[in-house]
């Protein structure tokens, strides 16, 4: 871990802000993050913003860049998403060697996901995201459009020796196997389209208000991929519960963009994929204090047993998502986007 990143402080955050022209008024919050470091400060003038610390080594200043164009086109479209304020021009700033963006703050709380107009509601603006997504391609951040997360997690955490003897081989194995899967899912889908997307949008990235509806934050994950990726976290795990809210999640997006229904072939390698990326994740910042500390129960020989299960049972999934006949509404990619007004809800 960066030694300046693990003594990181409040009083030096708030140094950094005012050192840009954001002088608090001694109100902070530290906010939750495990992989950046995120200050709430309420300003003399009455406002408040969040800055957010970027963990050093983990995205160049290049990929920064591009989340942050992201948003701003984002927002020019009057998509709610919380975008990064700008000092002298610049959105990614520096201070003692860090690297820091400032937000407004935005508040709101967890949508209620049961509520089929709510998902209607998110539905629509994931599409008004997708359809600023597919105007241009992302350069330099990460592709999440084939089973390379999944291998390249899987070759790290056995080359660090990581996981204990007696879990290694059955873990290893179980998912050897699911990057086989993951790989011929996205292999039956030609032509599939990637685009700029959220990439983590999963509740806890969406802060809803009732008379606004959603506000989308958190583009640190931003990612190359299907659209599926945007919809596939904001449903419940099993197939038969996830019925009904994907059909009003989907109710909502395709009446302002279509959607290839081809990608719900992709939910479970894409949710395999994540359970994968997240133990090596877990594995790479455990020098840091923090994770051993929110996350006790990980690299214990339960922890690898428990996970070996899981990707068994992925695996059934993933053969069992193999053999669904498509969808009955095929996909036409000569399908042209909806007009919408972009003041609607």
């Amino acid at each position: 871990m960066d030694p300046a990143f693990a003594t990181l402080t409040p009083d030096l955050m708030l140094d950094a802000l005012e050192r840009h022209g954001w002088r608090g008024d001694g109100r902070v919050l530290q906010l939750n993050s495990y992989e950046n470091r995120v200050l709430q400060v309420h300003l003399e003038d009455g406002s408040a913003v969040v800055a957010k610390f970027y963990r050093p080594q983990r995205w160049s200043d290049a990929q920064i860049l591009e989340e942050h164009q992201f948003a701003q086109d984002l927002q020019n479209d009057e998509v709610p998403v919380v975008a990064p304020l700008r000092h002298q021009g610049q959105t990614l700033l520096h201070h003692a060697g860090m690297r820091f963006a400032v937000s407004p703050r935005q508040g709101g709380r967890a949508p209620e996901l049961e509520d089929p107009e709510v998902l209607r509601w998110i539905g629509r603006y994931l599409a008004r995201i997708h359809l600023v997504g597919q105007r241009q391609a992302f350069v330099q951040r990460v592709r999440w459009d084939s089973a390379t997360p999944a291998r390249d997690a899987c070759d790290w955490l056995e080359a660090q020796n990581l996981i204990p003897p007696a879990q290694a081989a059955a873990w290893l194995a179980a998912a050897r196997q699911c990057v086989t899967l993951i790989a011929a899912a996205f292999a039956e889908l030609p032509q599939l389209q990637t685009l700029r997307l959220h990439g983590d949008c999963h509740p806890g990235n969406i802060l809803w208000t009732p008379d606004q509806g959603p506000h989308f934050v958190d583009l640190d994950d931003a990612v190359m991929g299907p659209a599926v990726q945007d919809l596939w976290m904001l449903l419940p795990g099993e197939r038969h519960a996830a019925e009904r809210p994907l059909q009003a999640l989907l109710e909502g997006y395709e009446s302002v963009r279509p959607f290839d229904r081809r990608e719900l072939a992709l939910i479970e390698a894409l949710r395999t994929q994540r359970m994968i990326h997240h133990s090596a994740w877990l594995a790479r910042r455990w020098e840091d204090p923090a994770f051993p500390a929110a996350f006790p129960w990980f690299g214990t020989p339960n922890y690898w047993s428990d996970q070996t299960i899981q990707l068994r049972e992925q695996l059934e999934a993933m053969s069992e998502a193999a053999d669904t006949p498509p969808p009955a509404r095929p996909y036409d990619p000569d399908d042209e986007p909806f007009e919408f007004d972009k003041g609607f809800k």
